[in-house]
């Protein structure tokens, strides 16, 4: 068995049941046992929304914009940082990070959560957004509703829109200049950030000034597992180059028969059209556009975000959807 390598936090005690809706749930995997950190927010036992972050090796916190609408609203939603990431444990074996443990992974999770067809709803947000819809293919039938936000059903399709849509509308000396940083594997440069975070960043990640971004964000990112996220994604910002550059599931939409609510954005890195369509070829879907939003509409489209969402969810709860 691995040695388990905690994250930045660290709790005592040997219960994995904590104070505050916490609870540290054991994870199976090839390379033995580690724990994933989740917490609970409200209780409804018919509206149970489990939160999966982007990255990979992204963290929950940018979450946190819910707080301020789903209680208020009776949606109880879950937190939950999956292994490698910063409230979980971290261990470096490099065998783990792969898209098919993960989804075992989360049916650990459920499992452990006591979420079933009558109450769980899954919402994945970018790389999240993968994790649910490869998740669904497999264990749908635990599902009651499914919420793919900001990703695309193909990574070839989003490097095809990067190269296609976004890359050319940007400054191409300025492009040019981050090309050159990354085919010399030097990323960690300060120019290339100083570069990317207005042609790219504030454009279509969150469109704010990056001095105004939320807490959350900046804790979100200060959290990143790179590692993770490295071997996965890649190193390049404009698109993917990892482990999951070759991952497509358009074939398999059709096979999604739980209700499907999938949201895009117009200045997302993601395309809207490809997200409307994705609604199309499911056979319970519907599409929510964020006119104002990028990549983190619950941010710079907010109430529109949140207002389909909580919508969504009230749909299906009611079987009007």
């Amino acid at each position: 068995m691995q040695t388990q390598t905690r994250g930045y936090l660290d709790y005592s005690g040997r219960d994995d049941t904590l104070s505050g809706g916490v609870k540290l749930i054991p994870i199976e995997t090839p390379k033995g046992t580690f724990r994933v950190w989740t917490k609970r927010i409200g209780n409804n036992p018919r509206q149970r929304l489990l939160l999966l972050h982007g990255g990979p090796g992204g963290t929950h916190e940018y979450f946190e914009a819910f707080d301020s609408f789903l209680p208020n609203a009776g949606v109880e939603y879950i937190y939950y940082d999956q292994l490698g990431s910063a409230y979980s444990d971290q261990p470096k074996d490099a065998d783990l990070w792969e898209l098919p443990r993960f989804v075992e992974e989360l049916e650990q999770v459920r499992q452990a959560l006591d979420l079933d067809r009558a109450n769980f709803y899954l919402l994945g947000h970018s790389w999240g957004g993968i994790l649910a819809l490869e998740y669904a293919l497999t264990y749908q039938q635990h599902l009651k509703g499914l919420i793919i936000s900001n990703m695309m059903a193909s990574c070839p399709a989003y490097n095809a829109y990067a190269h296609d849509v976004l890359m050319p509308a940007m400054d191409q000396a300025a492009l040019a200049e981050v090309k050159r940083l990354e085919a010399a594997k030097d990323a960690d440069n300060p120019r290339y950030m100083e570069l990317l975070m207005p042609m790219h960043y504030e454009q279509h990640v969150l469109r704010m000034p990056a001095d105004q971004w939320p807490d959350p964000v900046n804790r979100l990112l200060k959290h990143l597992n790179q590692t993770v996220y490295t071997l996965m994604q890649g190193p390049s910002e404009l698109g993917l180059s990892g482990r999951l550059l070759e991952w497509d599931r358009t074939a398999d939409l059709p096979k999604l028969a739980v209700p499907t609510l999938t949201i895009g954005a117009t200045y997302d890195t993601m395309d809207p059209k490809h997200m409307e369509w994705m609604a199309g070829r499911v056979q319970h879907g519907r599409f929510l556009l964020c006119p104002r939003g990028s990549h983190l509409a619950m941010y710079d489209d907010q109430a529109t975000y949140i207002e389909g969402l909580i919508g969504f969810i009230a749909d299906v709860d009611a079987g009007r959807f």
